[in-house]
């Protein structure tokens, strides 16, 4: 929550079955504190989530997953690139010289 103090989460759908409630959620907030490891940067980030909630035969919460894209979350916070843009090309060979040195390797000998 320090994150992203001004959180919001709008619920888009929800989906009931007998042992489950799947949310779509989108998620709003400006990152205002750390998230995993990077520190505060201002910006805001929107982004879909979807959360799904198991139950026992108790009806107690069971469990809970939740997805979303850690790509859409980074490259709205501005440390990611796709891979095709100048900064993309320019972090993947900073980043990963090894795996670009054998890819060229392979593409040179025709594999």
């Amino acid at each position: 929550m320090k994150a992203l103090p001004d959180l919001e989460i709008e619920i888009q759908r929800r989906h009931v079955a007998d042992d489950a409630i799947i949310l779509e959620v989108m998620i709003r907030g400006t990152q205002l504190g750390a998230w995993r490891g990077l520190p505060a940067t201002g910006r805001r980030v929107e982004l879909p989530l979807c959360g799904i909630y198991t139950f026992d035969a108790n009806n107690r919460l069971a469990g809970e997953k939740i997805y979303y894209d850690r790509g859409t979350v980074l490259r709205q916070l501005g440390v990611f690139h796709e891979p095709p843009s100048v900064l993309g090309q320019i972090g993947i060979l900073v980043t990963h010289p090894i795996t670009i040195a054998r890819a060229l390797a392979r593409m040179l000998r025709g594999k």
